[in-house]
């Protein structure tokens, strides 16, 4: 059984490369996009599996695993910033204030898959204006959710989290392992096996 990853993100390779050596990297070309009446904390799931479906067609004998993570601050989604102004507004918007980190993840093999969410509290300091605007001087809130990556200088702003820290990074490994564990081990996807 071969290991597909939908993702092109560099990050998630990494984590994943926590739980498997070997596996290959396939991205989802799904536009993404949501019904409107979806609450915005089911969106993450929503597209981790609409990305693993897409994937694993034509390729059941494969796990294909698929992630989607979201920032949501005052119950709106902060996406990858467009330009300048969007980053400026989503640093105003997580300085000094409690953000959720949903990442949505989705596990398809044999026709059959199983997906869940993982949710982590972070809180930023207060943030001056001047940290704001040398933050978004630089490359780094251009290709990440919510303008900021936990690994990286977005760490400087961050006061404390609850939850999975990995999860903000963008794959709840510990969890994500677990789930893969139970999910090949379960009776319906042994009988498939057969």
């Amino acid at each position: 059984m071969d290991i597909i990853l939908a993702s092109a993100s560099p990050r998630r390779k990494q984590l994943l490369s926590m739980i498997y050596s070997d596996f290959k990297v396939m991205p989802s070309d799904i536009r993404e996009l949501v019904p409107r009446d979806l609450d915005v904390e089911k969106c993450p799931e929503y597209l981790a599996v609409a990305k693993a479906e897409m994937v694993s067609q034509g390729r059941e004998k494969n796990l294909v695993i698929g992630c989607d993570t979201a920032v949501i601050c005052e119950g709106k989604m902060l996406n990858k910033p467009r330009d300048t102004n969007d980053a400026r507004i989503m640093m105003n918007m997580l300085s000094g204030s409690v953000h959720k980190v949903i990442t949505g993840c989705c596990l398809c093999y044999m026709g059959k898959s199983h997906s869940f969410s993982v949710s982590t509290d972070v809180e930023f300091f207060e943030l001056s204006e001047q940290e704001i605007e040398s933050y978004i001087s630089t490359a780094e809130p251009y290709d990440k959710a919510g303008g900021y990556g936990i690994q990286s200088m977005g760490a400087l702003f961050v006061k404390g989290i609850h939850g999975d820290y990995y999860n903000v990074v963008g794959m709840p490994v510990s969890r994500l392992k677990r789930a893969i564990d139970e999910f090949l081990e379960s009776d319906e996807i042994k009988e498939l096996m057969k």
